[in-house]
């Protein structure tokens, strides 16, 4: 069973390839969000204690999470395999999330990076505007992906709107939360032998050639 993490900086393009990649390879896409929503959906004893957390604001326990997430896996062993999303977000998640693994017989197959520099991830969020209408992403500093007609959607003919946290402060605190916490875990799989750099600086189809010529050889 395939098992791919993906690590990214904000910007990265880590949703967009996440999706094309289950797409060809029929992986399951795990959010651990995602797991949270459904077992509070449930409305048992553990979906009341989630409830509390979220509510007041306090983060999921590791040990929940791992929970959730060996019970996803358990449910799938005999698929395809998967994409992890949102876990790890730091080294000792993802100690914990190898000693889980070891217990059943599995393992990490590869980790995907998708290195961009600063500076161009920043004008990705803070240059980000979309169409209200049909949902289609531009943006004011980058060329390729600038409107035919300035702040007007090519498809809709309407304006174009920003949301309120793409702005170059909250990309700052992201980032720092990145390099913090998130960061670390490239040295941490590179260790491992099974961290592959991927340029994600290219356009769309370009970074995902990359990631085939990965995913195939596992």
């Amino acid at each position: 069973m395939k098992s791919i993490i993906l690590v990214a900086p904000p910007a990265a393009g880590k949703g967009t390839q996440s999706s094309l990649i289950c797409e060809k390879y029929g992986l399951l896409h795990i959010s651990t969000g995602d797991l949270i929503r459904e077992a509070i959906a449930k409305n048992d004893e553990m979906s009341d204690y989630l409830k509390s957390q979220i509510e007041s604001g306090k983060l999921v326990s590791d040990e929940i999470i791992l929970k959730l997430l060996g019970s996803r896996l358990n449910e799938m062993q005999k698929g395809p395999g998967y994409i992890l999303d949102g876990f790890p977000r730091n080294v000792n998640q993802a100690i914990q999330y190898d000693s889980m693994l070891k217990e059943m017989n599995e393992k990490v197959s590869c980790v995907i990076y998708l290195a961009i520099s600063k500076e161009l991830a920043e004008k990705r969020i803070v240059g980000r505007i979309s169409c209200p209408k049909c949902g289609r992403v531009y943006n004011e500093f980058i060329a390729e992906n600038q409107p035919k007609i300035e702040n007007t959607c090519d498809e809709c003919g309407i304006e174009l709107t920003k949301r309120s946290d793409d702005n170059a402060e909250t990309f700052g605190v992201r980032f720092q939360t990145y390099l913090d916490e998130t960061a670390p875990l490239i040295d941490y799989y590179k260790k491992q032998n099974i961290l592959y750099e991927v340029d994600s600086t290219l356009p769309t189809d370009q970074v995902f050639a990359q990631i085939e010529s990965i995913v195939d050889q596992i």
